[in-house]
């Protein structure tokens, strides 16, 4: 038995690898973090590093993350390698008590830190724990070619990609109905997207940072990962009809999305429609 080999890990490392096959991690492109449960915790626990790592300052505070533990790629690690040789391309880091600062506690045996993103991770997990009162424990960002190409042609704004996914495919407003968040460009990994990001997902599950990625928040794995597998394939429908050359002859009209919400029973964002 070792640390691989516990339920949560081999889930992680899964979720890792499905990304991986779908196309949306190029290089060391994206990063995944999770917040292990006090079950999982425990389950992890003898397999955790006899001697902690130093403690790293954050540069942020989450009072409501103190004492957590999480699960996050490396930075400058590929998710390709994560199945390979998970103990040195992810990791599982320890929160301080005063929810400023984390140490590594398992993984990375080759050296590295968390994410470079995980200051913004970190600051998303604490505004969705809130928003969904603990429910939410993953955060996931990938590079999915077409929704990133949309932010090319569409306007960026949540009303305007929310509404051409929803209409791209039919499960759309049932597995998102609250819509899409959309980010306007911004340096990566800094403050500014970090602090734009949490505006948004205090209401979206979902946002599109634009010429860049999603940014995809849920209750476990199979959630997240379909979440964003849904978006994208929906924005790669959108691509394909407008590559035929004849503009949407016809689509899911707004009463159309207001009937899959009643019979699905969801609240779709009314504000979003016609």
């Amino acid at each position: 038995m070792s640390m691989t080999n516990i339920e949560v890990i081999q889930n992680y490392i899964r979720a890792c690898d499905d990304g991986w096959l779908q196309g949306w991690h190029e290089r060391n492109g994206g990063n995944l973090t999770y917040r292990l449960t006090t079950k999982e915790v425990v389950q992890c626990r003898p397999f955790m590093n006899a001697q902690a790592g130093e403690w790293v300052d954050i540069g942020v505070k989450a009072d409501n993350l103190a004492g957590e533990y999480f699960l996050s790629t490396g930075s400058g690690k590929y998710f390709r390698n994560v199945i390979l040789a998970p103990q040195d391309n992810i990791c599982l880091v320890e929160i301080s008590a005063q929810g400023d600062a984390y140490r590594i506690v398992w993984g990375l045996e080759k050296g590295g830190r968390p994410t470079s993103e995980f200051p913004t991770h970190f600051m998303n997990h604490s505004v969705r724990k809130t928003a969904t009162d603990g429910a939410a424990r993953v955060i996931y960002h990938a590079h999915p070619a077409n929704l990133i190409a949309l932010t090319y042609v569409l306007p960026l704004t949540s009303r305007d990609f929310s509404r051409v996914l929803w209409k791209s495919a039919t499960e759309c407003p049932v597995v998102f109905p609250g819509g899409v968040g959309v980010v306007p460009w911004m340096v990566p990994g800094g403050s500014e997207i970090a602090l734009a990001t949490c505006e948004l997902m205090k209401e979206f599950e979902a946002a599109v940072w634009s010429h860049h990625g999603l940014f995809v928040s849920g209750n476990d794995f199979d959630l997240t990962f379909g979440l964003m597998h849904t978006i994208e394939k929906a924005a790669q429908i959108y691509v394909l009809a407008m590559s035929m050359g004849q503009g949407i002859r016809q689509t899911i009209e707004d009463d159309d999305l207001r009937a899959i919400a009643r019979d699905f029973s969801v609240t779709i964002r009314e504000e979003f429609l016609d």
